[in-house]
């Protein structure tokens, strides 16, 4: 196996976009996974959880929905920026959504009737946002994701879906977590969730440090949800 990186620049709504494929060159065309990072956008973090993820047999491609360049740190002070602009333009970020899964699709070494999306955080709510536009995508998984639905009727949702979720999370409190379960629900979707107790937004995160605004990294939860990530896109691949 020979898990290698290769930039994949290219134009969608609003602009230019820099996403990162991440494949086995000698595998052929392999199930595909589209990776959307948490609200920082895509950094070395994400490059190397889609190592892992393409280690069990996957080609990934790590979504870039902000922009070329636009990119922020936990120092940033206004880390959240690029992900208020979307927050605020639902239209726009479904989109964006839909385009990246195109550019997974096109990749030479996805086999683009098997995809699948993963995502963290922010990236949580792009997964759920992707299945809410009725993507043809075999299944979706949320970490410690955001669960708010956008302010416009959903397509029907074919995708299975797999909810990961620190119980405490501040972001996503129980309440949203039932609530998203009864919004899936009533769609007719297939969905589990998990949900882990004594653990808060950020759990699969090493950096997430800010226990006093509930995050913080739980390395159990980071290892059971990475499991049944792995069992769940065995289930749903063709």
């Amino acid at each position: 196996m020979t898990i290698t990186r290769r930039t994949i620049v290219h134009e969608g709504p609003g602009g230019t976009f820099e996403a990162m494929a991440v494949v086995d060159d000698a595998a052929g065309a392999a199930p595909g996974v589209l990776l959307f990072p948490n609200v920082l956008g895509t950094k070395e973090a994400d490059f190397l959880m889609a190592e892992k993820v393409a280690a069990l047999g996957y080609s990934v491609l790590v979504a870039d929905v902000y922009g070329q360049g636009k990119r922020t740190s936990r120092a940033d002070a206004d880390r959240a920026r690029y992900m208020t602009e979307l927050n605020e333009d639902r239209m726009l970020m479904k989109a964006r959504l839909l385009r990246s899964l195109e550019v997974l699709r096109d990749l030479p070494a996805v086999d683009g009737a098997n995809v699948a999306a993963i995502g963290y955080c922010f990236g949580g709510k792009c997964v759920l946002d992707l299945a809410r536009a009725g993507a043809d995508i075999l299944g979706g998984i949320s970490f410690h994701g955001v669960y708010d639905a956008p302010p416009f009727p959903n397509a029907a949702i074919s995708a299975k879906l797999l909810i990961c979720h620190g119980w405490d999370d501040p972001l996503a409190p129980p309440d949203a977590m039932v609530g998203l379960g009864r919004e899936l629900t009533e769609a007719g979707c297939d969905w589990q969730i998990h949900a882990y107790g004594g653990t808060g937004h950020g759990f699969t995160d090493p950096s997430a440090n800010m226990p006093e605004g509930g995050l913080a990294y739980q390395p159990d939860a980071d290892r059971r949800s990475f499991k049944a990530m792995a069992d769940f896109l065995d289930e749903v691949m063709a």
